[in-house]
C-alpha cells in the first residue's frame, strides 16, 4: 500500500468505508454468480421458473443457425443470400465480445463493416435526418462478406495494424496497434469514391433488458451538451427513429447508439446481419443493384415472425449479469479509487435504477451499476471512424458498459476491447481514449506499476 499516494489513500479509505464499494450485485436482483465459459449465457437470477421457458426459446432462436430457403425447416429458414453470420451466437460468441479477424482468417465472422456516403444532396439529407445513415449506393448501409453457395459476397474485410507508441510518466512504454481497414474481392463493382467505413466487433449482451430499462429522464438528467457544468465532459443522447412508434427516440443500442429498443436492434441485425425479413424490415438487404435477392427463393413473409422476435427480444432483455468477484480485496478498493481519481466515473455511471416495466418485473425497479451513461461522447480523433449516424458525429461513440469486463477471458478466450476490438488489454483500451477523456488518460499515465496494476484488477473485478 505504501506506493499509493496520499490522495489514493484517503479516497481508499473513504471507498473502505462505503458498503457500496463491496456491492457484488451489478445489475441488481438479476445479477448471478457464474464462471467459466457461460458466465454471460444464464438468465436473470430473479426470473421466475414459469418465464425461464420463454427465455430457454428465444436462446434456441439466438444459438441455432438459419437455412436457405426452401427448407423442410420452414420456421428458420431464409438466410441470406448475402450475409455476414447463420446465426446471432455466432458473432456474440456465448454471448460475449466478438473479435477483429485474426491473421489467416479468411472471413471476420463476428465484426462486420458499415458503410454509408455524406448526405450531400437534398433528398439525401431529408433521408438521413429520418434513417440516420445515406446507405452505400451498391452495397447498402453495411458489407456482407458471405454469400449462399454458388452465390458471390459482397467483398472481404482485410485489416493490418500501424504502431502507436505511449510512454508512462515512469518510462514504461506501451505500442498500441491501429487498424487499417481494407475491402479486398468486390463482387458487385466499384464502391462509391466517398464511402464512409466504420468496422464494429459485436458487444457483449448482458443486462441489455436493464439498459433498456433507464428512464430516458435519467439519460437526459446526465446530459450536458454544451459542457455548462465546465467539467470538460459534454455528453448527448442520441436521437433515432423508432420503426414501431414511427417517431424518434433516445438510442441505447450499438456503438453509437443507434437504435431505441431491443426489439429494433434484433430485428435489425437479423435483416443486416443474417438476411432476414420481419413486419420491422421487410426488405432484403439487397441493393438495387443486388439482383439475386429477387431471383433467389426466400423464406416467405415476413421470415422471421412476430412471434421469434418476442422470444428474442425476452432472451436478449433478461441475459443475468455476472456478479463482481474480489470486491474486498485491497487492490480492488484501491483501484476503483484510482478510477474516481482519474475520473472515469463522469461517463462511466456508477449506480442507476430503472423503471417500472410493464410485464417486465425481474427487470424492473433494480438498482444497478453498469459503469455507462449510455450517452454520446467525443472520443477523440485516434478513435474516430469519421461516419455520422444520426446526432453522432465521426469521432463520438457511446459510453460502453464496463460490468462483466472482467469475465471476457474466460468466456470469450480473448481480451480484445473497443469498437473495433484494436484493443488487445484494457490497459490498452483506456490509453486509446481521447477528447473528452483525454484528461482521464493523461491522469493515468501518471500512475506507477502498482497503480496501473490496481486498476486493472478493479476493471477485472467488475
Amino acid at each position: 500500500m505504501k506506493s499509493y499516494n496520499k490522495t489514493t489513500l484517503l479516497a481508499l479509505l473513504l471507498l473502505s468505508a462505503s458498503a457500496s464499494a463491496y456491492d457484488t450485485k451489478s445489475g441488481g436482483g438479476t445479477s448471478v454468480k457464474k464462471d467459466g465459459a457461460n458466465a454471460y449465457s444464464m438468465p436473470a437470477g430473479n426470473l421466475p421458473m414459469s418465464k425461464r421457458l420463454d427465455f430457454s426459446v428465444g436462446n434456441s432462436f439466438f444459438r441455432n443457425p438459419w437455412v436457405q430457403a426452401p427448407a423442410s425447416t420452414d420456421a428458420r429458414d431464409g438466410l441470406g443470400p448475402l450475409f455476414n453470420t447463420n446465426g446471432c451466437q455466432n458473432c456474440h460468441i456465448k454471448d460475449g465480445r466478438g473479435h477483429p479477424p485474426e491473421a489467416g482468417d479468411l472471413h471476420a465472422v463476428s465484426m462486420l463493416v458499415r458503410l454509408s456516403i455524406p448526405a450531400m444532396t437534398p433528398a439525401q439529407k431529408k433521408a438521413f435526418i429520418k434513417d440516420g445513415v445515406i446507405p452505400e449506393p451498391t452495397y447498402g448501409g453495411q458489407l456482407q462478406d458471405f454469400a449462399l453457395q454458388d452465390q458471390t459476397p459482397e467483398g472481404q474485410i482485410n485489416i493490418t495494424y500501424s504502431d502507436v507508441p505511449v510512454t508512462f510518466k515512469d518510462g514504461t512504454q506501451v505500442t498500441l496497434r491501429k487498424p487499417n481497414l481494407k475491402i479486398i474481392d468486390l463482387g458487385y463493382g466499384e464502391m462509391h469514391p466517398d464511402t464512409q467505413f466504420s468496422a464494429r466487433v459485436a458487444p457483449i449482451m448482458i443486462g441489455l433488458g436493464l439498459l433498456e430499462s433507464i428512464p430516458d429522464e435519467t439519460l437526459l438528467e446526465w446530459a450536458d451538451e454544451n459542457d455548462e457544468n465546465g467539467d470538460g465532459i459534454s455528453g448527448k443522447p442520441n436521437k433515432v427513429w423508432d420503426v414501431q412508434r414511427e417517431d424518434f427516440a433516445i438510442g441505447r443500442f450499438g456503438w453509437k447508439a443507434g437504435q431505441p429498443t431491443l426489439m429494433q436492434q434484433n430485428a435489425a441485425a437479423f435483416n443486416g446481419d443474417v438476411g432476414l425479413t420481419s413486419n420491422l424490415f421487410p426488405n432484403e438487404n439487397c441493393t438495387t443493384k443486388q439482383t439475386l435477392c429477387s431471383e433467389l427463393p426466400n423464406g416467405g413473409k415476413p421470415e422471421v415472425s412476430d412471434k421469434i422476435l418476442n422470444f428474442v427480444e425476452f432472451y436478449s432483455q433478461h441475459l443475468a449479469v455476472p456478479i463482481r468477484r474480489n470486491t474486498k480485496d485491497s487492490q480492488v478498493i484501491a483501484g476503483q479509487a484510482l478510477f474516481a481519481k482519474a475520473g472515469c466515473e463522469s461517463c462511466h455511471k456508477t449506480s442507476v435504477k430503472t423503471g417500472e416495466r410493464e410485464g417486465l418485473p425481474a427487470i424492473s425497479n433494480q438498482l444497478i451499476h453498469p459503469y455507462t451513461d449510455l450517452l454520446l461522447h467525443d472520443m477523440g480523433e485516434g478513435l474516430a471512424d469519421n461516419r455520422p449516424e444520426y446526432l453522432a458525429n465521426g469521432q463520438e461513440w457511446r459510453t460502453a458498459p464496463l460490468w462483466g469486463i472482467g469475465y471476457t477471458k474466460e468466456v470469450n478466450d480473448h481480451t480484445y476491447f473497443l469498437h473495433d476490438g484494436r484493443a488487445r488489454n484494457l490497459m490498452e483500451a483506456v490509453l486509446w481514449h481521447g477528447g473528452e477523456a483525454e484528461k482521464a488518460k493523461q491522469t493515468v499515465l501518471t500512475f506507477n506499476q502498482k497503480e496501473r496494476d490496481a486498476l486493472i484488477a478493479f476493471l477485472n473485478s467488475l
